[in-house]
Order: C-alpha cells, then sequence, then structure tokens
C-alpha cells in the first residue's frame, strides 16, 4: 500500500485516464511550497501527442476538482497537474510497453548477459529478438528491463521505404 494521498488521487485518476483511452503508466505527487505537484505519465498504442495530453489533463483536471467539491485530496491546499507521456528512456517493463516497441532497436539483461536486438513480436507470454541475424523467443520472467536504443539513421529503414 502507498502513500494515502497518492492511493485516494489514483482511484480518482485512474479510470478517468483509462475512459478516455489511456494507460496510466506513472502518477507521482510531491509537495511544491504549498501547493502539491501531481505528475501524471499516460501512454496508449500508437502514442500520445500534444493533443492526447491536452485532453487526458483537462479530463483529469475536471475530475479532480469534481472530487475537491466533495472533500477531495486537497481539500486544505492547490495542486498543479503536470501531463506528459513516457520518454523514450522509459523502462520496457509490462508486456503493453514492449508491444508498443515492435522493430524498435533495445538492449535487454537475460539471465546473465545484456544484449542488443530488434524487437521482432511482443505477445503477453514474451518477445521475439533478433539479435546478430538470429531471431529466439524470450519469455517475460527471463527478461530484465528492456532499454530503448536511439537510431539516427537506420540503413534497413531506407531499403523499407523503397520497397
Amino acid at each position: 500500500m502507498g502513500d494515502p494521498t497518492t492511493d485516494r488521487l489514483e482511484a480518482i485518476i485512474a479510470p478517468v485516464v483509462a475512459e478516455a483511452g489511456y494507460d496510466l503508466e506513472e502518477l507521482k505527487v510531491s509537495k511544491a511550497g504549498r501547493r502539491s505537484l501531481v505528475r501524471l505519465l499516460v501512454d496508449r498504442q500508437g502514442g500520445v501527442n500534444l493533443d492526447a495530453v491536452a485532453e487526458v489533463s483537462r479530463l483529469v483536471s475536471k475530475a479532480l476538482d469534481e472530487a475537491e467539491e466533495t472533500g477531495g485530496p486537497f481539500a486544505t491546499g492547490a495542486y498543479t497537474l503536470e501531463v506528459s507521456s513516457p520518454g523514450v528512456d522509459r523502462p520496457l517493463t509490462l508486456p503493453r510497453h514492449w508491444r508498443r516497441n515492435v522493430g524498435r532497436l533495445i538492449s535487454v539483461r537475460i539471465g546473465d548477459q545484456t544484449v542488443t536486438g530488434r524487437v521482432k513480436e511482443a505477445d503477453d507470454r514474451g518477445v521475439s529478438l533478433e539479435v546478430a541475424g538470429e531471431t529466439s523467443t524470450v519469455t517475460y520472467g527471463e527478461l530484465g528491463a528492456g532499454r530503448i536504443q536511439l537510431e539516427f539513421s537506420r540503413s534497413d529503414a531506407a531499403e523499407d521505404e523503397k520497397e
């Protein structure tokens, strides 16, 4: 069980985010002077753009304001709401993170070694990775947290565009 304020906020925010079609990836609450700072990370299949961030921010703000009218978590003070999407440096830990990154180059610990490869497929059981031209399937239990590797130019992407 976490912090009571965070738990109360999650009970208000999570259903709103889910109903809008997004996943609540992270919720953090911290003090910023007399205010509380509420930071949300949201994502969904296909990614999140600025319009999506604005939509979620509006919906969550409305839900928090309605909760305040009935003695919500900020009844004694003001809050600032920040909504954003996870960056590319966010670790891939859940099946949905891996599914959203099919085709991307990642680095991940498998057993006692770290490998860099391309995510070919991902489902609820595991991930198919292409490493050094060989594709293998690894279960989530065998994987550590994956990290996306930034590619500034991808030679096979240029070949794909020609076809």
